[in-house]
């Protein structure tokens, strides 16, 4: 457990997702028990529709293929892998059971915000939730961090890592801790690590390489919180949203090596 004198009172706000317990049974082990609150996952016609605006339903639909299709056979291939990660480096990725962790429907529910605020805490650490609105990030007023899955500004949006490698851009493959505002990863940075990606790695896998390096980036986040010196930078970039990949897009990477 950590040697600070008095950590800072914690809160997850996440997804059931193996990298939200991942996150918070790392940071239980350093800090000890503290609370989460965990969302129920958004509709996916809700998200296939907001997305389509964005992007077309051509696009949408490809997207699509790739998740209902190529995703699963992915999984399947790099199910030994992603097990190796975790085993290598001790990434727990089961629930635990605790009352401290407390089930809502939606994160930016009134009676959501409030249960937020009722928890009183000095730090709150986000992993896989729906985007904050403001009537969360006005009302909660400490700061509030995400662990992203991408180096940011260049890398925003979904699978960072995938699509850096996609780019033939392993310089920026890797894992962004940054302050949340009304954005979508736009809030001031507060750490970086890159990812080594092996051979053996996939689309399914990177996110796991990326939550190991992003646990000590977090772990010194909350300590530079508890001694109230925790300083942003700002990078420079070209910024942009990614999503999932087509159908074909995959495929046609995959080809040249990009897996």
């Amino acid at each position: 457990m950590s040697s600070i004198p008095h950590p800072p009172r914690l809160l997850l706000l996440g997804s059931n997702h193996p990298t939200t317990w991942i996150v918070y049974n790392r940071l239980v082990r350093e800090f000890g028990l503290f609370d989460a609150i965990i969302e129920e996952p958004v509709s996916k016609w809700r998200l296939l529709r907001v997305r389509a605006r964005k992007l077309g339903w051509p696009k949408v639909i490809s997207q699509v293929g790739f998740v209902a299709l190529l995703r699963p056979i992915l999984s399947y291939l790099s199910s030994k892998r992603v097990h190796a990660i975790c085993r290598r480096d001790d990434l727990e990725t089961k629930r635990p059971y605790t009352p401290a962790i407390r089930d809502v429907s939606n994160i930016n529910a009134p009676e959501t915000i409030e249960m937020i605020a009722a928890c009183n805490p000095d730090l709150v650490i986000v992993n896989g939730t729906r985007i904050l609105k403001p009537s969360l990030l006005n009302r909660i007023k400490v700061p509030i961090i995400n662990s992203h899955h991408g180096i940011t500004p260049m890398y925003r949006g979904a699978h960072g890592g995938y699509w850096a490698l996609h780019e033939k851009d392993p310089a920026n493959c890797g894992v962004t801790v940054h302050l949340i505002d009304e954005g979508i990863d736009t809030g001031s940075i507060i750490s970086q690590a890159l990812i080594s990606p092996e051979a053996i790695d996939t689309y399914i896998s990177y996110p796991y390489l990326q939550i190991a390096a992003a646990l000590p980036l977090l772990v010194a986040t909350v300590q530079a919180c508890a001694r109230g010196e925790l300083k942003t930078f700002a990078k420079q970039g070209l910024s942009r949203i990614w999503y999932h990949p087509g159908f074909f897009q995959y495929i046609i990477a995959r080809l040249r090596g990009v897996r």
